[in-house]
C-alpha cells in the first residue's frame, strides 16, 4: 500500500513539472504533450464505444468537430461579424464562458451520437463501420458548404480569432509568472488538459466496473446472448455512442481554445482512423492501454519529424520528408502489432487463454 502511494506522488509530481522541464528545450515539445492530451480524451471517449461496447466506429471525428464548431461559433466575432441580429444583441461581441460551452458541446456531441446510434442498431461489424465512416464525412462536408447561402461555419476558410480559455481570472492565451517561474501558455493549457484527462480516466474507470460497464461488455462478447439475458441491447448500444460521443465534444472544445482557429481540414477521416489506431495498438477495453497508444501515436509523428529531416538530406532530397514520415510511422504500428497482437498493454481479462490442466501423478 505505501509503495503504490509513494509511486502515485511520484507520478504525480512528474507530470507537474514535465511540461517546465520541456518548455526549456522549446514550446514545440509542450506543444506536443498538449495535443497527446487531446488525443487521449478523444482515445478515452471512443474506447466506451469500441473497447466496451464493442461497436466499431469510424466516424468518431466528427463529434470531435461538433465541439470545436461549437465553441468557434461561440467564442468568436464570426457571428456577430455575419449577422446583424447577433451584432445588434451581443454589441461587445459573442464571447461564451468555457463553462458554458464545455457543457454545451458536451451536450450537442452527446444528441449527435444518439443521432447516429439510433439508424444503426441491426448493423454490426463491417457495414456499421461504413455507416459511421459516412456519418463523419457528411458532417465533414457540411462544415466545408455551409457558407452558402447563409455563412455558418464559413466554409473550408474556417473560423479564427477564437477568444482563448479564462480560468478563475487566469488568460492561458498568455504567460504567467509564479513564484519567479515562467509558465508559457502552452504550458498553462498542458495542466487543464492533464486536469480533464485525469476526470476523463475516474469516469471511464467507474463505468467499466458498473452495472452499465458489465452489460456493455456482454454485448460485446456475444449481443444474443446478451439479450437473451435480459439486457436492453438497444437502450445500450444508445447510450455507449452518447457516452463516447461527449468526450470527443469536450475535446473538440479544448481544441478550438487552443489552436484559436477551427477548419473542416482538421477532421479528416485520416483522423478518425487515427484515434481508433490509438485504441486498438494500445489494448482494446484497457483504459492504460487506451492512455499508453494515444500517447505513442500521437507524439511519434512529431518526434519522427527529426528523423525524417536528416534521412532525406542522407538521400539528396530524393525523398519527401512528409512521404518518409507517414512510411516511419506506418512501418512502427506493423511492427506493434505483429509483436503484440492483442495491443501494447492489453486487458487481463479480454482474450484471456483457458487453464491447462495439471497431470495428475
Amino acid at each position: 500500500m505505501k509503495n503504490k502511494f509513494a509511486l502515485f506522488v511520484a507520478g504525480a509530481i512528474a507530470l507537474l513539472i514535465l511540461p517546465l522541464f520541456a518548455q526549456y528545450f522549446g514550446n514545440g515539445w509542450v506543444r506536443i504533450l498538449d495535443s497527446a492530451l487531446l488525443y487521449m480524451m478523444l482515445a478515452l471517449g471512443l474506447n466506451i464505444v469500441v473497447g466496451y461496447a464493442g461497436l466499431l466506429d469510424l466516424g468518431y471525428v466528427a463529434f470531435y468537430a461538433v465541439g470545436a464548431y461549437m465553441f468557434g461559433l461561440l467564442a468568436s466575432p464570426h457571428l456577430t461579424d455575419t449577422f446583424d441580429w447577433f451584432k445588434n444583441t451581443f454589441q461587445h461581441g459573442l464571447h461564451a464562458s468555457v463553462w458554458l460551452v464545455i457543457p454545451l458541446g458536451a451536450l450537442v456531441a452527446g444528441t449527435f451520437g444518439v443521432l447516429l446510434g439510433a439508424p444503426t442498431l441491426r448493423l454490426r461489424g463491417d457495414y456499421l463501420a461504413i455507416v459511421t465512416l459516412g456519418f463523419g464525412e457528411i458532417i465533414r462536408v457540411f462544415l466545408n458548404n455551409l457558407d452558402a447561402p447563409v455563412n455558418i461555419t464559413n466554409g473550408p476558410k474556417g473560423i479564427d480569432t477564437i477568444d482563448s480559455i479564462h480560468i478563475f481570472g487566469a488568460d492561458l492565451g498568455k504567460d504567467h509568472t509564479l513564484f519567479g517561474i515562467e509558465f508559457h501558455s502552452v504550458t498553462m493549457y498542458y495542466y487543464l488538459f492533464i486536469a480533464l484527462v485525469i476526470f476523463a480516466v475516474l469516469i471511464c474507470y467507474r463505468l467499466e466496473r458498473s452495472r452499465i460497464g458489465r452489460a456493455w461488455m456482454a454485448i460485446r462478447e456475444d449481443e444474443i446472448a446478451a439479450k437473451a439475458m435480459g439486457i436492453n441491447t438497444r437502450n445500450l448500444k444508445l447510450l455507449a455512442f452518447g457516452m463516447g460521443a461527449t468526450f470527443g465534444g469536450v475535446s473538440g472544445v479544448m481544441f478550438g481554445a487552443f489552436q484559436g482557429f477551427v477548419s473542416p481540414e482538421s477532421f479528416s477521416l485520416a483522423e478518425s482512423v487515427m484515434i481508433v489506431a490509438m485504441v486498438v495498438v494500445g489494448g482494446i477495453g484497457h483504459i492504460p492501454g487506451v492512455l499508453l497508444g494515444a500517447l505513442l501515436l500521437s507524439a511519434l509523428p512529431e518526434v519522427l519529424r527529426y528523423v525524417a529531416g536528416p534521412l532525406q538530406e542522407a538521400t539528396g532530397g530524393r525523398l519527401d520528408a512528409s512521404i518518409l514520415r507517414q512510411l516511419l510511422i506506418a512501418l512502427a504500428m506493423i511492427g506493434v502489432m505483429l509483436s503484440r497482437p492483442r495491443g501494447l498493454w492489453p486487458s487481463p481479462e479480454h482474450g484471456k487463454a483457458a487453464p491447462v490442466p495439471v497431470p495428475v501423478k
